[in-house]
């Protein structure tokens, strides 16, 4: 008798037991399932800012660029440049040209200075390939001469030369795009620069400044 009392306990204990261990089962199944969802909540909330920020900054980067790309005051545009390479000469409707038809080899525009006139037909495919052209004319202080000179030979794409036939002492001429200033301490002309080396404007970015004419 007392031995199928203590069988009926022991037996009532393993299934207490076994209860127990079902319940702490399920506590730790609950509990992970509770800490993936946090976790799956969190990820959520740092993926969403940062693609928050990421927006932002996007659009931040966005409006800077729309505000660079407004015109640089004074300057001239000029739009329908025709792209052909000929072997005759070009009749260009501006001094100095801004794009059209031309040689088809290039004046190398590394930072370059020349000290004579250059082809015209040349310099227009030296633009073509995202360079800006420098020219000046006799109205032009020496002293100005010399220092864009030093800006040149430090301005990857760009290139200098005199140009007796323009309006202004000084022209900076980008494709499609034209600035005519009086000195050399114009700030325009870094304004320029920065804006139109390999610029948006330019055909061919990325097309080389060297391998072509040299004189």
């Amino acid at each position: 008798m007392g031995s199928s009392n203590a069988k009926a306990q022991r037996a009532d204990r393993r299934a207490k037991l076994e209860e127990l261990r079902r319940a702490q089962a399920a506590r730790e199944r609950r509990n992970r399932l509770i800490t993936v969802t946090l976790s799956g909540v969190v990820v959520a909330v740092l993926i969403g800012g940062g693609w928050y920020m990421v927006t932002a900054a996007q659009e931040q980067d966005r409006a800077e660029e729309r505000a660079a790309a407004q015109p640089v005051k004074g300057e001239k545009t000029f739009k329908d440049l025709s792209r052909n390479h000929v072997t005759t000469p070009v009749a260009y409707k501006m001094s100095p040209a801004v794009g059209g038809d031309h040689d088809q080899a290039w004046m190398n525009c590394n930072g370059d200075v020349y000290t004579q006139e250059i082809g015209e037909a040349n310099a227009v495919h030296s633009l073509e390939h995202g360079a800006v052209w420098i020219t000046y004319n006799d109205k032009a202080a020496p002293k100005d001469i010399s220092a864009l000179e030093g800006m040149v030979e430090n301005t990857p794409y760009t290139l200098m030369s005199p140009y007796a036939d323009q309006a202004s002492p000084v022209t900076l001429s980008a494709w499609g795009k034209q600035l005519q200033v009086d000195s050399a301490d114009d700030p325009r002309i870094r304004t320029f620069l920065d804006r139109y080396v390999q610029g948006e404007q330019t055909p061919e970015p990325g097309a080389a400044c060297t391998g072509g004419k040299s004189a």
